[in-house]
């Protein structure tokens, strides 16, 4: 399992207007906020994720999947799908063809309002904007802790 143990990893939170950006270390067993990229009209900005995945060189790609809340926490997601399921599949299924590497899902469970807590609670709310970008880099990080935190 020592090849495992070490594996670079890329977390995402995928947003139509942003995506937060986080990467971590198997070895290590945590994660890092990178960056939150801005998405064109056209969809995600594959230069800067291309620019990233060279750089970072990871070996799994961990994408954050929305569901809904409801009363019901052991429900399927297929019979209740929160309405940015389908996009995010297709994101990950695009990043996985893309650079030929594994994508992982987890449930990313208020990963944005966890993150908008943190931040709250560190911060002054005079820079709301600029803390949206801080925040989706935030959600990634905690997306991809939560995944090192149950598959490390």
């Amino acid at each position: 399992m020592t090849s495992q143990t070490s594996r670079t990893l890329l977390g995402f939170d995928y947003g139509r207007k942003r995506i937060g950006i986080a990467v971590g270390q198997e070895i290590t067993r945590t994660a890092k906020g990178l960056v939150t990229l801005q998405a064109t009209q056209s969809g995600p900005d594959w230069l800067a994720l291309d620019r990233l995945v060279k750089e970072w060189q990871p070996q799994l790609l961990v994408v954050g999947m929305p569901h809904n809340l409801d009363e019901h926490m052991d429900t399927n997601m297929e019979n209740n799908p929160h309405e940015l399921h389908d996009e995010v599949k297709d994101f990950g299924d695009q990043l996985a063809q893309r650079y030929n590497l594994p994508v992982e899902w987890i449930d990313e469970k208020l990963s944005s309002a966890d993150a908008e807590q943190q931040l709250s609670t560190s911060r002054q709310k005079k820079q709301r904007k600029k803390d949206k970008t801080e925040i989706d880099k935030l959600a990634a990080q905690l997306i991809l802790q939560s995944y090192l935190n149950n598959n490390s």
